[in-house]
């Protein structure tokens, strides 16, 4: 048996595995962000087995332009093959596992760092020096491995496994709850990656809840009216989305509401007027997780869109200091062995319960519980 199955099937209690209405839940136990062995799972069994953001297709424009996306522990290129194709292949030669390419740019082949092998864009292995004599060795046995790749609104996901849903089902809705905003013509200006100490799950529960806003982030609740603050269930995410106050502020000029989608597991749309901003949760152990931010605008590039940006992404960094002060106390809390298991409040954490209740499934359907 899997050691990791094993360890967890004697360290989760079944009961705690049962899901509950709201008004009865509680939280399941701090263990589920403390032990090494749920990161384990959590990488192998959600992350790697779901639909992942790796960026916007502003990023590739050009035939032979590429990126690097690290995703739970695994490097991936994303290239423009062709004018109406895009691929994703792991970053791993399949000679001795030398890296590709250490840097986003413009190729015509990927040449391997470490012995010179070259591959297609598409990922076919095309050249092989100094191989003669070797014996029984098909260059097409030796291509890079690909990935699931797919496009919405701009935004390409890629899949690690293989998905029981495309894409455009997982997402279903969003477009037209969005309308008339239109993501794919947006650019990524500018992206940052933060490196919290806590388990990625203590920052998904923290995003999934406006109830702390108050006493978190007085900044914020200038900006948002609190009173209409809503979260709205669906079958594959969720969202959270409240009217601006009629304050000074950056978006003063601004009509329409602020929607915070979280697609499970790990991957957050924050749309606002004139901007999107995409997180990516990457757990990488179980006291810590990276941030990933893309911002995205429609004219980054003027000097008035260059304005909104820098003010936009210091408002938003603000908030982000907030958040990562009380995630980290809330890891040590949880760590001390004083706090065990919590309640729900049924008017602001229906996110959170939502988002431990898909855990919940994802862990009985892979343990045997």
């Amino acid at each position: 048996m899997n050691p990791v199955k094993n360890a967890l099937n004697n360290l989760i209690n079944p009961e705690d595995l049962k899901i509950k209405p709201l008004e009865l839940a509680e939280t399941y136990p701090a263990q589920w962000v403390t032990d090494s062995h749920f990161h384990t799972f959590d990488l192998d069994t959600l992350i790697r087995n779901s639909w992942q953001y790796a960026g916007h297709i502003s990023q590739i424009k050009n035939k032979g332009d590429y990126f690097i996306v690290d995703i739970a522990a695994r490097s991936i290129i994303v290239v423009r093959e062709s004018e109406d194709s895009c691929k994703a292949l792991y970053n791993i030669c399949k000679h001795r596992g030398g890296p590709l390419v250490s840097q986003n740019g413009n190729t015509s082949r990927f040449k391997c760092m470490y012995h010179g092998w070259t591959y297609d864009l598409n990922g076919e292995l095309r050249g092989v020096p100094e191989f003669d004599g070797v014996q029984d060795f098909k260059k097409c046995d030796f291509g890079l491995i690909s990935l699931e790749l797919q496009i919405w609104q701009g935004l390409i996901f890629i899949h690690m496994g293989n998905p029981d849903k495309s894409l455009a089902q997982l997402l279903e809705g969003i477009d037209k709850r969005i309308a008339p905003i239109e993501l794919t013509h947006l650019n990524i200006a500018t992206q940052t990656i933060d490196k919290i100490k806590c388990n990625w799950k203590i920052y998904v529960e923290n995003y999934l809840e406006g109830y702390h806003l108050p006493q978190v982030h007085p900044g914020l609740s200038q900006l948002l009216d609190y009173k209409s603050y809503h979260t709205e269930l669906f079958e594959n995410y969720s969202l959270q989305y409240s009217l601006f106050k009629n304050t000074e502020n950056i978006y003063s000029d601004s009509e329409g509401e602020a929607y915070y989608y979280f697609i499970f597991p790990n991957t957050m749309l924050n749309i606002l007027p004139g901007r999107l901003q995409v997180n990516r949760i990457n757990p990488v152990n179980s006291n810590k997780c990276d941030v990933h931010f893309d911002y995205l605008y429609a004219d980054p590039q003027s000097e008035e869109g260059k304005k909104f940006l820098e003010e936009d992404k210091e408002y938003s960094d603000g908030i982000q200091e907030e958040d990562i002060f009380i995630c980290e106390q809330v890891q040590k809390n949880l760590e001390s062995g004083i706090y065990k298991k919590g309640r729900f409040s049924v008017k602001r954490e229906s996110g959170v319960h939502d988002f431990q209740s898909h855990l919940k499934e994802a862990y009985k359907n892979n343990l045997d519980l």
